[in-house]
């Protein structure tokens, strides 16, 4: 999980979503790399805050499948010409009142990039934004340790019952059901500071999709592809806390450029 995107399998790009809408589940799935696209719109009588969620660009953590986690690694070259290009998508769309940060490396910079294509000032950076931290599993690379801890993986798969997601990682790792509710808090935080605005957030993989966890039908076991610079946008209310997830996964910026995808 940056982890970042070490809970995505390598061949998963059919990305199914579904949103709770007045006590009503919509889904959608499409068989797309680009990302889903989710036709619902917020109701006309509350007030929502656009939040378009970013995943950092590429590391070479990522390229060598290394759990990440909350080790403090930074952006390769690829990354920085991930970040350029979707910094640019970005500046074509309405201006964020403020972009958001993880504050380890690989995600500030992905932020610093976009602020400054933007033209956007107001940029903040915050650890409840970080990816999860993995423990003893950090700096491992995925195979060895899925050889070496194997109850572990089995214990924090995704898509697992409720009393898994409540199951720290061993040497000092987080339950997802913490990672969640971290991310989750401050999302909502934001919503309500910025209610009827746009703003930016760059995070992790595997703090993306418990965002998109969060916007599912209760016990929702769908998984998604979340690639580096992949663009999820969120309408988030404030008032209500009501969250309705319309894209996920979204590089249809990355088309021609070269670049794998992880």
């Amino acid at each position: 999980m940056d982890t970042d995107e070490a809970m995505d399998d390598a061949d998963a790009h059919i990305c199914t979503t579904a949103i709770i809408m007045h006590g009503q589940h919509e889904a959608k799935t499409e068989d797309d790399d680009h990302g889903s696209l989710i036709g619902a719109a917020p109701s006309d009588d509350e007030e929502f805050t656009e939040v378009v969620v970013v995943r950092h660009g590429e590391t070479s953590g990522n390229t060598s499948r290394i759990l990440q986690g909350q080790l403090d690694t930074e952006l390769n070259e690829i990354g920085r010409q991930q970040a350029l290009v979707v910094a640019h998508r970005l500046s074509k769309e309405a201006k964020p009142a403020a972009i958001y940060s993880s504050d380890l490396k690989r995600a500030a910079e992905t932020a610093e990039i976009i602020a400054k294509v933007c033209g956007v000032t107001n940029l903040v950076p915050n650890e409840a934004l970080r990816e999860m931290h993995m423990g003893y599993l950090q700096g491992l690379k995925w195979d060895d340790a899925v050889k070496k801890y194997p109850d572990v993986f089995r214990a924090f798969d995704i898509s697992k019952i409720a009393e898994s997601r409540n199951q720290e990682i061993p040497g000092g790792g987080e339950s997802l059901n913490q990672l969640n509710e971290r991310c989750v808090s401050y999302l909502n935080k934001i919503a309500q500071e910025h209610a009827g605005e746009r703003v930016v957030v760059v995070s992790h993989g595997a703090a993306i999709q418990e965002l998109c966890r969060h916007a599912d039908p209760p016990n929702s076991s769908i998984h998604r592809n979340i690639p580096n610079t992949s663009l999820n946008v969120f309408r988030v209310s404030g008032i209500t806390g009501r969250w309705i997830l319309e894209r996920c996964g979204d590089v249809s910026h990355l088309d021609g450029n070269g670049f794998l995808l992880w």
